[in-house]
């Protein structure tokens, strides 16, 4: 009987393409060549792979800790309002239509022609959301004497005859890069310069060092309803030279929104203010 014949090898495809377990082995053993030491030992070698290394918790290898991510913030509205129409009609779905009808016609409040002209002017933002939140930069500025009294405006008459309930202290929006120290000034200029005789310098008005402060208040807008607002204050104290020792009252000096040409008559058709009237009370009664 003649022997068995050899055992044929096995038919393989030579265009077989090389799977990535294949490769893998292929990069352990050639590591593990290179990495094996040439004395003998009778210690077991371990292989160390440096730069391949996994995690024994695979979900934890793709974990992103979410305190490394910025804080989402509402993107504030870019449109570009050519005219306070534009304004009304993007405001009007976003906001309740009672509170929208209301605006330059309860007393106290303003326009939306008053709103444009913020916009315009960079002194105030809206964020794109229902229903939107302007957001504004304030400064209150606390006016005290030597008898530890503190200034506050009580009200406010306004252009259209109306009057709006202050009490509170000297108040101004500021203006964009304004810095507070520029501010200051202005405001002191705007709204009490028509008794200083206009004279507003550093020898009347003297801020108080290490009086700055700021924090952050979210609430309705009285000037606005049903406008959600945040106000970012900056409050500084100061002392100003030559006020009236009682009440009194002063007029608003200079342009509300400026006096600027594509301005100018838009604002003849908002509310501004005409008159302050102030009075000196004791600064125990004045929240910090």
């Amino acid at each position: 009987m003649s022997p068995p014949p050899p055992p044929q090898p096995p038919i393989t495809n030579a265009h077989t393409t090389t799977t990535l377990p294949d490769l893998f082995l292929k990069a352990l053993s050639i590591c593990f060549l290179f990495s094996s030491s040439p004395s003998c030992s009778s210690k077991p070698h371990i292989l160390k792979l440096p730069f391949l290394t996994f995690p024994s918790n695979p979900r934890r290898f793709l974990q992103i800790s979410t305190m490394s991510l910025p804080s989402q913030t509402p993107k504030t509205n870019l449109h570009a309002f050519t005219n306070p129409q534009s304004l009304s009609e993007w405001l009007k779905p976003r906001l309740p239509s009672d509170s929208f009808a209301s605006w330059g016609v309860k007393p106290g409040t303003k326009n939306v022609h008053n709103l444009w002209l913020e916009l315009a002017e960079g002194e105030t933002s809206l964020a794109d959301s229902t229903p939107p939140i302007r957001t504004v930069q304030v400064l209150t500025v606390k006016i005290i004497d030597e008898n530890n009294r503190v200034l506050i405006e009580t009200h406010q008459e306004l252009s259209d005859g109306s009057l709006r309930n202050r009490h509170r202290p000297l108040s101004e929006k500021m203006k964009p890069n304004e810095e507070p120290e520029s501010a200051v000034h202005r405001a002191v200029r705007e709204e009490l310069g028509s008794i200083l005789n206009g004279s507003v310098n550093e020898s009347i008005v003297r801020i108080v060092p290490g009086s700055y402060r700021n924090r952050v208040e979210e609430r309705n807008s009285a000037s606005y309803p049903g406008l959600p607002a945040c106000y970012v204050l900056h409050s500084m104290d100061a002392v100003v030279v030559g006020l009236p020792d009682g009440e009194f009252c002063t007029e608003e000096l200079g342009e509300e929104y400026g006096d600027l040409d594509e301005t100018k008559a838009v604002a003849d058709e908002a509310v501004s203010v005409k008159k302050h009237f102030w009075k000196w009370v004791s600064a125990d009664s004045i929240e910090s």
